[in-house]
């Protein structure tokens, strides 16, 4: 299986998408439009090891939330991605068996290669 998880109006995800060559041959989900199901994040968390990994701290309601003075457990983690997409770290990039989560140049690079 061969999908992303982005969001259409982050340029960030446009970008990296554009790299991999324009997402043919992926399935895109934008997560804003088409909500992640439980199915799916349990998925993600079977690959990526954890839904902290996939937990993005870098949002906005993070910090407003008081989310970054609480000690958050795994199942804080899957309950706040399914109840706000903002909180999934962006682009989750799935190629076969791997995942790739995240915007960093080396995350991105390794996707690549897989191609």
């Amino acid at each position: 299986m061969r999908k992303i998880y982005h969001l259409s109006t982050c340029n960030t995800c446009q970008r990296i998408i554009a790299e991999l060559n324009g997402g043919a041959g992926f399935e895109l989900q934008d997560i804003k439009t088409e909500r992640i199901t439980p199915g799916q994040i349990d998925e993600m968390k079977a690959m990526a090891g954890s839904y902290e990994a996939l937990f993005s701290r870098r949002a906005m309601k993070y910090r407003s939330m008081g989310l970054d003075k609480q000690d958050l457990s795994e199942q804080d983690y899957r309950r706040l991605i399914l109840e706000e997409y903002t909180f999934l770290k962006r682009p989750v990039i799935l190629i076969d068996s791997e995942i790739y989560v995240g915007n960093s140049k080396k995350v991105v690079a390794a996707a690549k290669s897989k191609l």
